[in-house]
């Protein structure tokens, strides 16, 4: 079946269907492959550098520590979301591979919309242990045990498949005609795919106000008040130091949380309530969301501390001691 066919049969009237037709990025059809560049490098980078990061924290003794646990879950979340969205994507720029069956586009929107859930509940876990380390120092090894981070880490992610599992149920559930299958984005957004149908779609849009409430505006909250809390003491001590010293610890997880619920929260209000945004701006705000963090995030905390900075170095570094050895060897055999 043609483009052409379907938008014709999507004219006519609504039809049941089995299958949808993600466009990629609508008015840019000729630059996909132009696009798919920066898209393909970033994804190399977000699988390499969590990769990287869930190795060096699981191999590094000094790094078995609540916060860098949860930055291997944050981890192990950017590799499954980009994974979710990135093949699909790239096969629609390169292949024109533009179908998808409607259970694997449900599938890929719970995937999608889960996980960020899930990062952003890690997030809000990290934010606490900033908090439980800056302001009760003494009672944080007894606070945040492995067993107390290993829960936290598990209820983010129950979290997620209760709150976005709704989406997919209320759609197969109530939705049966749509005017299209006609996807105009590279991925099975929910309000992407809600939009299509010839139904009712009041119930699947305020459940997804909801929870983007609980989501986004709640946790950010929560997150603010711990790092309200985090400033006072900081402040409030001596020395510049240990002013520097305290926000230090700090910074890596704020610029994190910048990467994450920017792009988000602009993506979301576009979707909306931006309806001047022009699409094709609007379908790269909403792949930028999924590919900044992951990319962003093992960038920021290997700069930004110092054993995961050192261990990163002392590789590149065995590499240049091993590599004139391995050349001399191979001019002098004798």
């Amino acid at each position: 079946m043609t483009l052409g066919t379907v938008i014709a049969m999507a004219n006519s009237s609504c039809f049941t269907l089995s299958s949808f037709i993600l466009i990629g990025i609508p008015g840019v059809e000729n630059a996909h492959i132009w696009i798919s560049i920066p898209f393909f490098l970033m994804y190399v980078i977000a699988l390499l550098g969590n990769s990287s990061l869930i190795f060096i924290i699981k191999t590094e003794s000094c790094l078995q520590q609540p916060m860098y646990m949860f930055l291997a879950m944050l981890a192990a979340i950017d590799i499954i979301l980009s994974t979710t969205t990135m093949p699909k994507m790239l096969s629609i720029f390169w292949f024109n591979s533009r179908e998808i069956a409607v259970g694997g586009c449900l599938v890929q929107m719970f995937f999608i919309h889960s996980l960020a859930t899930m990062e952003s509940g890690i997030f809000l876990a990290m934010a606490f242990d900033r908090y439980v380390a800056i302001c009760e120092p003494l009672h944080h090894t007894t606070i945040l045990t492995n067993p107390v981070v290993a829960k936290m880490g598990l209820v983010a992610v129950l979290r997620g498949v209760i709150y976005i599992l709704p989406l997919p149920l209320l759609i197969i559930t109530r939705f049966t005609y749509y005017k299209t299958n006609v996807i105009s984005h590279t991925y099975c957004e929910h309000m992407a795919v809600v939009n299509l149908t010839c139904d009712d779609i009041f119930i699947n849009n305020l459940y997804g106000l909801t929870i983007g409430f609980f989501v986004l505006i709640l946790d950010s909250v929560l997150i603010a008040v711990s790092y309200f809390k985090i400033t006072q003491v900081i402040l409030g001590l001596t020395t510049l130091e240990a002013r520097l010293k305290s926000f230090k610890t700090c910074s890596s997880h704020i610029c994190a949380i910048l990467a994450f619920y920017t792009p988000i929260t602009i993506s979301s209000l576009t979707h909306r309530f931006g309806h001047n945004v022009a699409p094709p701006v609007h379908i790269l705000l909403a792949n930028f969301y999924l590919l900044v963090p992951p990319v962003l995030n093992p960038v920021v905390y290997a700069v930004r501390t110092k054993q995961i900075r050192q261990r990163v170095l002392g590789v590149f570094r065995k590499r240049e001691v091993i590599s004139p050895l391995y050349t001399s060897s191979l001019e002098n055999p004798h």
